[in-house]
């Protein structure tokens, strides 16, 4: 059974889901099950990947770990979402990217901010 904002990743193409509606099935991909990427928050490496979330002039900036990480073509930062009440706000980044993006929402209005790395996976703060 999967939940709403779950994310799911074929370990044999990389293809990448995040749920929109639960449902009862599972999620397959190249004819295998995909893998539910679970939320790191502690741990090693956190310090490079656990999003930061900081008051900007417009709204939010969440950056990537209290140390930047580096953000080259084979280890980078994806994307970076942020959660608030039912809305799922995202930005792609690329290894010439810096490892942050700007949100037009209030702190306040946050429920959850995430990022996936390319290498280490899925991190939330």
């Amino acid at each position: 059974m999967t939940k709403r904002e779950q994310v799911y990743k074929c370990e044999i193409c990389g293809n990448i889901v995040e749920v929109l509606h639960a449902g009862k099935g599972k999620l397959v991909c190249c004819g295998k099950p995909m893998k539910l990427l679970g939320e790191k928050s502690k741990g090693e490496y956190a310090e490079k990947h656990a999003p930061v979330i900081e008051q900007a002039d417009a709204g939010i900036k969440v950056k990537i770990g209290a140390v930047p990480h580096p953000m080259q073509k084979k280890h980078y930062i994806e994307w970076v979402e942020v959660l608030c009440g039912d809305a799922v706000l995202r930005v792609h980044l690329t290894s010439e990217d810096e490892p942050e993006a700007y949100f037009p929402i209030k702190i306040s209005d946050v429920k959850q901010a995430r990022m996936y790395c390319n290498v280490h996976g899925l991190w939330t703060h």
